[in-house]
């Protein structure tokens, strides 16, 4: 994460305001419609990549630890996510107990690979954030601070404040290996009658928010479950805008 403080009061640190509170609930605006991370790019880090392998996420407000570490005032960031991760976690059985907690292990790091990723991503946001359009409201930089210019000081910064971001995947993969906890069709390897389908059965990560491929996993399972190979196509009519959104009639064939 690369944090400023911003000079002029127009970032979110009073959306919470029983004012804007109130303008969200009543009419639907102001800056409690914001999602926070109002921008994005994909970027490679490096040349003769077959595809991005950072997102830069920037947000017109502070996010120290999820937002629950804010300093006071007006800020920005620009958050650095690491695409294809080459390091692996684990999850294991702490006991024969189904009601004890697995042991998670996430590995964060064993692979090398990704802290030189995760350095090019953060030098990147920063290069972004002294772009021109940013002098009128850029102020001084709080994290990871001027004073953390070299990449073995980066690199202690990283690790100190590096977590997921809401996207983990993976736990139960599918495929035909002794790491396998689905088969093709998302069935469980040696039990009957029951089926995962959520993205937890990717077998890696993909380079992107998960919220599309985990719906296509979802029409899949249902389509397995009803003895289909492929799901029923939709059909969207009756498209109308307002407000600046589009709504549309959704419909299924049988």
């Amino acid at each position: 994460m690369n944090s400023y403080r911003c000079t002029r009061p127009v970032s979110l640190a009073g959306a919470e305001s029983l004012g804007n509170l109130l303008r969200y609930l009543l009419l639907g605006r102001g800056m409690l419609t914001s999602n926070v991370a109002e921008a994005l790019a994909f970027v490679r880090s490096g040349t003769g990549l077959p595809a991005p392998d950072i997102e830069l996420i920037f947000a017109p407000a502070f996010f120290m630890e999820h937002g629950a570490a804010n300093p006071a005032g007006h800020g920005f960031s620009l958050g650095v996510a690491l695409l294809r991760p080459e390091s692996r976690g684990s999850i294991t059985l702490a006991s024969g107990d189904p009601l004890t907690a697995p042991l998670i292990q996430p590995g964060y790091f064993s692979a090398d690979a990704d802290m030189g990723t995760l350095l090019v991503g953060l030098k990147a946001a920063r290069q972004i954030a002294h772009a021109p359009a940013f002098d009128a409201y850029r102020g001084a930089e709080v994290w990871p601070g001027q004073g953390e210019q070299n990449d073995t000081a980066l690199a202690a910064f990283v690790r100190a404040h590096f977590q997921t971001l809401y996207h983990p995947v993976g736990s139960c993969k599918m495929g035909d290996d002794l790491c396998a906890v689905v088969d093709n069709q998302l069935r469980v390897h040696g039990v009957t009658g029951l089926r995962v389908a959520d993205a937890s059965i990717m077998p890696t990560i993909i380079g992107g928010h998960p919220q599309a491929a985990t719906l296509m996993i979802a029409e899949r399972a249902a389509a397995f479950v009803l003895g289909r190979s492929t799901p029923p196509p939709i059909h969207f009519t009756d498209l109308e805008e307002t407000n600046g959104v589009t709504h549309a009639a959704v419909s299924r064939d049988a």
